[in-house]
């Protein structure tokens, strides 16, 4: 008998490693390879594990975007300028601020504009729209923030149309901090900004600046190179709009932006990545992704937003200086691994953990 359970326990055991092989193996068909550490992808941090949540609202606070509310179990807090990964549908993973509360610990609330095709859609907001109603399950990443409100006594908001969503709640805690604030608010049209009523309302005074363009053309940002060196700078919104408000800060001063797009992928000189697992060389053209060239060589390498939004890409990286040029790494993340959709060598050589 004792010999039976002994054998039984040995059997079970190595059941259970070829279960894992094999699970590991389905999530990451590049491994294993030559005797190297664990790769590193995209879904390994805790930041990055998909958790399912359920449209539970869905709203329209303005011409052309939508609100949604999702409900899950054990969502992790937030704070103002976070956002999550969106995982639709048909597989693609885009990200959106969270405009709701942080004291709302049931739900998270997004909101998003619909961009077709041939205004630079890539098809993310267009499903979004069309597929996310009351009852279907999604699956999220997150919450991350590389947009935090650090503490001031005073503020300078300026959002560009669906840019007020991660200020939003920026602006519901300077209020309730009793900081001073202030904030400038662009768009289209006035149909077409979402949460103006609130704003204005949570405003009150003189503190929120409505700019529509088709009542009075763009904004005047001169005011920016007079913003006391206490009073911290916030802005979301097209490049355009961004660029016009570095501009205008006082000299050896910067605001503190959340992008819509990545950095441009492209340009600088071609350099050469080695794929260490697999004993391949590829080139990257000054003009090519890395993430284009690999997949070259390792077509079913894994990827979604090829913005440096989602980390699916995120690889490590053995040798080679990085350009680091996504939107999701933290500094200590940045020293070893690179999101390969976006960022590039800035030398001759890379060597990567593939």
């Amino acid at each position: 008998m004792p010999r039976f359970t002994t054998v039984a326990l040995v059997a079970g055991a190595a059941l259970l490693v070829r279960r894992a092989v094999r699970s590991r193996m389905t999530t990451a068909p590049l491994w294993p390879l030559p005797a190297l550490d664990e790769p590193v992808s995209g879904y390994g941090r805790g930041s990055t594990v998909p958790r399912k949540v359920v449209v539970t609202g869905r709203a329209t606070p303005a011409e052309g975007v939508v609100e949604l509310r999702l409900e899950g179990a054990g969502l992790p807090p937030w704070q103002p300028g976070a956002h999550v990964d969106l995982v639709l549908p048909s597989g693609l993973v885009r990200q959106y601020s969270l405009c709701g509360d942080p004291a709302d610990t049931a739900s998270y609330t997004v909101a998003t504009r619909l961009i077709d095709a041939g205004q630079g859609g890539r098809g993310g907001s267009r499903e979004v729209h069309d597929r996310l109603r009351e009852g279907v399950e999604i699956e999220i990443r997150g919450p991350r923030n590389r947009f935090p409100l650090v503490g001031a006594p005073a503020y300078v908001f300026v959002a560009g149309g669906i840019g007020i969503t991660p200020v939003l709640p920026m602006l519901r805690a300077a209020e309730a901090a009793g900081a001073d604030w202030r904030l400038v608010y662009c768009g289209r049209s006035r149909v077409t900004m979402p949460y103006l009523d609130e704003i204005e309302a949570l405003g009150g005074g003189d503190r929120v600046t409505v700019v529509a363009e088709d009542e009075s053309g763009f904004p005047d940002l001169g005011f920016l190179a007079h913003v006391p060196a206490e009073t911290l700078v916030y802005c979301c919104g097209p490049e355009g709009l961004m660029d016009a408000v570095t501009a205008a800060m006082p000299e050896g001063r910067d605001p503190r932006l959340e992008r819509f797009s990545s950095a441009a992928t492209t340009g600088g000189t071609a350099f050469e990545v080695e794929l260490r697992r697999s004993g391949r060389m590829v080139r990257v053209a000054a003009d090519q992704s890395v993430l284009a060239a690999v997949r070259e060589e390792l077509p079913d390498i894994t990827y979604s937003c090829r913005q440096g939004f989602c980390g699916t890409c995120r690889q490590r990286v053995l040798e080679g200086e990085i350009d680091h040029r996504d939107e999701l790494l933290t500094d200590a993340e940045r020293g070893d691994s690179m999101l390969i959709c976006v960022s590039r060598c800035a030398g001759k050589r890379l060597v990567l953990d593939l």
